[in-house]
């Protein structure tokens, strides 16, 4: 994901809580959580040249997913988000 600059580091702890919460309650598990920092943008996004990003490694099934993905379009906070599956 990659969030807004201009959330500080308790929003930042704020919103992995959320994902965590919505992928627990459907059954899944979190596993790594990795918060890369603010690192410039190749591009702006809305109207940032930064941006701050995280990776998160999680197990859900894909319905849940979806509905994460549906969920992280909606929050004001996160600039551009990606949903890859792992390959195992």
């Amino acid at each position: 994901m990659v969030l807004s600059p201009e959330v500080d580091e308790a929003g930042v702890t704020g919103i992995t809580d959320r994902v965590s919460q919505f992928i627990t309650q459907r059954g899944g598990t979190v596993g790594n959580l990795d918060k890369w920092g603010v690192k410039k943008l190749a591009y702006p996004l809305q109207r940032f040249k930064e941006g701050n990003y995280m990776r998160t490694e999680f197990t859900v099934d894909p319905q849940a997913a979806q509905e994460l993905g549906a969920s992280l379009k909606l929050w004001s906070e996160v600039l551009r988000y990606l949903l890859v599956k792992k390959e195992t």
